[in-house]
């Protein structure tokens, strides 16, 4: 299945954990926000976020946030390094989860060393194959 294109935008010269940088998701089907929240909460785990309480406020917060989207919209991520994560559509800003850990462990799911795409990874951080 092909789900979503993605594209990375950084402020800096190469990528670091702590970057301003924003990923932009154009998605090719469409998916429902409170999946696209569990989903993201699955793969948080898989990178070694544990915390009941701290995951299920996150999840909380990204269903808040994250509407449905429809083939073809995009979904695009800021991270603001020890500050948030903010979230747009086509319309503009969406909402923002005010927590410095979760844009960490947000964006890690696509540029963590762990992450379960490390093809896309590679491609977003322009690495060699």
């Amino acid at each position: 299945w092909h789900v979503y294109d993605a594209t990375l935008w950084i402020a800096a010269d190469a990528y670091a954990p702590d970057a301003t940088l924003a990923l932009d998701i154009r998605y090719a089907m469409d998916i429902r926000g409170a999946d696209l929240s569990s989903r993201s909460i699955e793969e948080m785990r898989k990178l070694g976020h544990r915390d009941p309480v701290r995951l299920a406020r996150w999840e909380d917060a990204m269903r808040r946030v994250f509407p449905d989207i429809r083939a073809g919209e995009r979904l695009v991520g800021v991270h603001l390094p020890g500050r948030e994560a903010r979230f747009y559509n086509q319309q503009g800003l969406i909402g923002a989860v005010a927590d410095a850990d979760f844009a960490r462990a947000f964006f890690a799911i696509w540029l963590d060393e762990r992450s379960s795409e490390p093809a896309l990874r590679r491609r977003l951080l322009g690495l060699p194959e």
